[in-house]
C-alpha cells in the first residue's frame, strides 16, 4: 500500500490554524473552513482505500477530483443538499488555486450532464474561441513555417477567450440549488488566508521556473524571491480572492467586461516579444454552447461525451466499437494480443481523428458515419491478423457530402483536469477542464493563469494543397480530446469518467471503461492499472509498473515500444445501488462520498 501523501499533514495543520484565525474573527467563511476540516479523517480514509486498490463507497452522493481541498469544498456543498453542478463550481473554484498549472478561470472546460428528472443527457462547451483578429498564419514564422511549439506557447499569441467562468454561470443556472455566492466562499477562505502547496505543484513549478520567470506577475507567485514554491509552503493569492469576490457578486458578467476583462486583454496583447490578439470585444461576446451527447455502443452499453470540437466521444467510441466484436475477457489484461487489438483500434480512430475531427461549427464532420456500426465493423475486420497494422489510415465514413481534408499535424500535451460528481438527486456530471499546456500561456492576471488553448489548432493550414480541418481561424474552437463520459446502460448512468493527459486521455478513458467492462476490475483497480497508449504507431508503456512486462510481446508483434511516464488523472464513479468512487494515484485526488 502505499503511503498516504506526506502534505496532508502539512495541509491539513495550515487548515486548522487558518480555521482557527477564521473562527476568531468571525468571518463568513468561518463555517466552510470547519466543513473542509470535519472530513479530514475521511480524506485520510479515502488516500487508504485508493491506495489499496479499493473503491470508496456511498450510498447518496459522491465526488472524485484531483485535489484532496476541492473534493472537501465540492463534498460541503452536496452535504447541504446542493447538486451536482453546485459541487462542480465550488470545486472547480478551488482547483483554480491549489491546481493551476491545471486548470482555472483562464481556460475552457467540456460538461457532459444527465438529468434524472428528464432521464436526458447533454453537454455544455465551454472551450475557448480564437480571437477575431485571429489569421490561419498565426503560428507560422515570415516564411509560412510552424512556430516551436514553446515559441508559440508562452506570452499572448496563443490565449484563447476563456470559456470556464460563463459555463460555471450556465451550469448553476440550468441545474443549480445552492445562492450562486455560497459557492465561492471555500476560494474565497483558501486564497486569502492560504494553503499548503502540494508535492506535485511544487515539482511542475521547480520543472517550468524559467518560463514561469519571464512574466513579472506570474515569477512573484510561482517564484517568490527568485526560488520556486516549495512543497508545504503557505501559499496565498489575495487578486484571485479579489476575482472571486466580483464573480460572486456580480456573476460570470464581472469576468469579461469591466476591469478584469481589460486587465485581461492589457495582460495579452502587452505580453512583452509575443503579444497577443484577444480584445475586450471576444470577452464580451463569448458564449457557451449546448450541444447534443455523442453515445455509441459498447457491449450492452452506450458510451456518452462531448461532440465537436472535443474529438473525445468520437475517438473514445470509434476505439470500443471496433473492438466490440473481440472477446477481451477471454484475452485478459496481461495479453499482448489484447493490446494488439486495443492498439490497432487506437490508430485507426486516431487516423479518422486527425483528419476529420474539429470545430463543426467551422467545418463539416461526418460525425454520425464515424460511429455507425457498418463502418467499425469494417474497420474491425482490419484487425484480423497475427500482427501490427503495418499502417493505420483513414477510412471513408459514410456522410452526406465529399469533402477532401488533409491529415492534422497538431500538438496537444498534457496538462487538465477532471471531475466526476452524482448528487443525491440522482443526477451525473462529467466534466474535464483545462488550460491546455501546465501553466498555460504562463501569463497570470488577477491571480489565475490564461490558457494556450489556440496552439491546439494545427500550426499549418495546407498539405499538398488541401485544407486541414483543425485550421485555425477567426471565432473557431480548437480540437481537444478532452473525454467527459458517461455510460448509459437501459437508459439509466452506470459510469461518469475522464481524465487529463493531452491526445492520450482518449486512450485513458478507453482502457479504464475495458478494465472494468470486459476485465471485471472494481473501478479503483481499472483506474489504477497500468497503462499502455498508442496513437500514432509507437507504443507507450507507463514505466515502473506492470505495464513494461508487455514490452517484448508488442515488440514480436511488431510495434516500436517506448517506457515513459503516463500521468493520467482519472476520476471516476461507478453508478449502481452503491456509488464507488475512484481517483487516480498519479495524481492527488480523491473520492469522498455520504
Amino acid at each position: 500500500m502505499r503511503p498516504i501523501p506526506l502534505f496532508l499533514a502539512s495541509l491539513f495543520l495550515a487548515t486548522a490554524s487558518l480555521a482557527q484565525q477564521v473562527t476568531d474573527s468571525v468571518a463568513p467563511e468561518a463555517a466552510t473552513i470547519s466543513g473542509l476540516l470535519r472530513i479530514s479523517e475521511e480524506v485520510e480514509a479515502a488516500y487508504a482505500a485508493r491506495n489499496a486498490g479499493q473503491p470508496v463507497t456511498a450510498q447518496s452522493w459522491m465526488i472524485s477530483a484531483a485535489n484532496p481541498l476541492a473534493v472537501s469544498a465540492g463534498a460541503k456543498i452536496l452535504r447541504e443538499g446542493g447538486s451536482a453542478a453546485d459541487a462542480m463550481v465550488a470545486a472547480q473554484l478551488v482547483l483554480g488555486l491549489v491546481e493551476p498549472q491545471s486548470s482555472g478561470l483562464g481556460g475552457g472546460a467540456f460538461l457532459v450532464w444527465y438529468d434524472a428528472q428528464s432521464g436526458e443527457l447533454t453537454t455544455l462547451d465551454g472551450r475557448e474561441t480564437a480571437p477575431l483578429a485571429a489569421t490561419p498564419t498565426l503560428f507560422q514564422d515570415d516564411t509560412g513555417e510552424p512556430l516551436g511549439f514553446f515559441d508559440a506557447v508562452v506570452g499572448g499569441r496563443s490565449v484563447g477567450t476563456p470559456g470556464t467562468p460563463a459555463l460555471l454561470e450556465a451550469a448553476h443556472r440550468r441545474w443549480g440549488r445552492t445562492p450562486w455566492p455560497d459557492l465561492f466562499e471555500a476560494g474565497i477562505a483558501l486564497a486569502e488566508d492560504g494553503f499548503a502547496v502540494s508535492p506535485r505543484l511544487a515539482a511542475l513549478v521547480a520543472r517550468d521556473a524559467e518560463r514561469l520567470g519571464r512574466w513579472e506577475s506570474t515569477a512573484a507567485y510561482f517564484l517568490p524571491g527568485g526560488a520556486p514554491l516549495e512543497e508545504g509552503a503557505i501559499l496565498r493569492n489575495p487578486e484571485y480572492a479579489a476575482t472571486l469576490r466580483h464573480m460572486a457578486e456580480q456573476g460570470a458578467q464581472a469576468f469579461y467586461t469591466g476591469p478584469i476583462a481589460a486587465d485581461i486583454v492589457r495582460t495579452v496583447q502587452g505580453a512583452e516579444g509575443n503579444p497577443g490578439l484577444l480584445s475586450a470585444v471576444d470577452l464580451a461576446l463569448y458564449q457557451v454552447k449546448e450541444r447534443e451527447a455523442i453515445c455509441a455502443p459498447f457491449r450492452a452499453m452506450q458510451v456518452c461525451g462531448m461532440g465537436p470540437p472535443s474529438s473525445g466521444a468520437l475517438t473514445v467510441g470509434q476505439i470500443l466499437g471496433i473492438l466490440n466484436s473481440f472477446d477481451l475477457a477471454a484475452l485478459g489484461p496481461d495479453s499482448p494480443e489484447a493490446w494488439r487489438l486495443i492498439g490497432d483500434a487506437s490508430r485507426l480512430a486516431f487516423a479518422d481523428r486527425g483528419r476529420y475531427m474539429a470545430d463543426s461549427d467551422f467545418v463539416p464532420i461526418p460525425t454520425e458515419g464515424l460511429i455507425e456500426p457498418a463502418y467499425l465493423d469494417e474497420r474491425s475486420m482490419m484487425l484480423e491478423r497475427a500482427d501490427a497494422l503495418p499502417e493505420a489510415t483513414p477510412g471513408e465514413p459514410p456522410w452526406d457530402h465529399a469533402q477532401l481534408w488533409a491529415d492534422d499535424v497538431s500538438i496537444e500535451l498534457p496538462s487538465t483536469s477532471h471531475i466526476s460528481i452524482v448528487d443525491s438527486y440522482g443526477n451525473v456530471l462529467s466534466m474535464t477542464t483545462t488550460i491546455e499546456n501546465a501553466f498555460g500561456s504562463r501569463l497570470m492576471v488577477r491571480g489565475f493563469l490564461l490558457n494556450n488553448e489556440l496552439t491546439d489548432f494545427s500550426f499549418r493550414t495546407h498539405i499538398n494543397g488541401l485544407p486541414i480541418a483543425n485550421r485555425l481561424e477567426p471565432g473557431k474552437r480548437p480540437r481537444s480530446s478532452m473525454s467527459p463520459t458517461i455510460v448509459m446502460k437501459d437508459g439509466a448512468p452506470i459510469l461518469a469518467i475522464g481524465s487529463p493527459g493531452g491526445s492520450r486521455i482518449i486512450g485513458f478513458v478507453a482502457k479504464t471503461i475495458i478494465a472494468w467492462a470486459d476485465w471485471g476490475l472494481n473501478m479503483q483497480e481499472a483506474v489504477s492499472l497500468p497503462h499502455a497508449v498508442n496513437r500514432f504507431g509507437t507504443y507507450d508503456l507507463e514505466e515502473g509498473t506492470g505495464a513494461a512486462a508487455l514490452q517484448s510481446g508488442l515488440e514480436a508483434l511488431g510495434y516500436e515500444v517506448s517506457l515513459r511516464p503516463l500521468t493520467s488523472g482519472l476520476h471516476a464513479i461507478e453508478i449502481g445501488q452503491v456509488l464507488r468512487g475512484a481517483a487516480d494515484p498519479r495524481r492527488e485526488g480523491i473520492a469522498l462520498g455520504e
